[in-house]
């Protein structure tokens, strides 16, 4: 199965934008918004598309492993594949550039399309299920990813060490 590795790869290229451009993205957000939370660093941007990737490559070796039946790897081509028209949802919404937007379609479209047909190839296409679970598979890794990412770890192991032990 090829589909995993090409996924993986147009994902790459495409969040390696999404890395460098989500800081400017999120502060525009929260401008616009007045929620400062929403801010983030180009640091954080990158151990958050790490962690994705992470998650994203599981997915893969679970989908090779499984030649397609993996339900996460199914999930994350749908997944993908519809994050797709996020970004020009969202460039479309903010009437200006928003990260991975302007690799979504040239790049990341390809590379889930291909992983689509690799699985209707084999017998096995994405069905009504493997689309329902899509968004909300890769919205959670990636809600996941930015938030672990916020949290300053440091500083609480920090406090857990300097807390009495009962």
């Amino acid at each position: 199965m090829r589909g995993p590795i090409v996924l993986f790869a147009s994902w790459a290229l495409h969040d390696a934008e999404e890395a460098l451009t989500f800081p400017a993205s999120a502060d525009y957000v929260a401008d616009l918004t007045g929620i400062d939370a929403l801010r983030m660093t180009t640091k954080q941007s990158m151990a958050a598309i790490g962690l994705v990737g992470a998650a994203l490559a599981a997915a893969g070796i679970r989908g090779a492993r499984t030649r397609g039946d993996s339900r996460f790897y199914r999930s994350s081509v749908a997944g993908l594949e519809a994050h797709v028209f996020t970004h020009l949802l969202s460039a479309a919404v903010a009437r200006r550039y928003t990260a991975g937007v302007l690799t979504a379609v040239p790049v990341m479209w390809p590379g889930a399309a291909y992983a689509r047909r690799e699985l209707a190839a084999l017998g096995k296409p994405l069905t009504a299920a493997d689309w329902r679970c899509g968004a909300p598979t890769m919205g959670a890794v990636a809600l996941a990813a930015h938030v672990l990412v916020r949290i300053d770890w440091l500083s609480l192991l920090r406090s857990r060490r300097s807390r009495p032990r009962r």
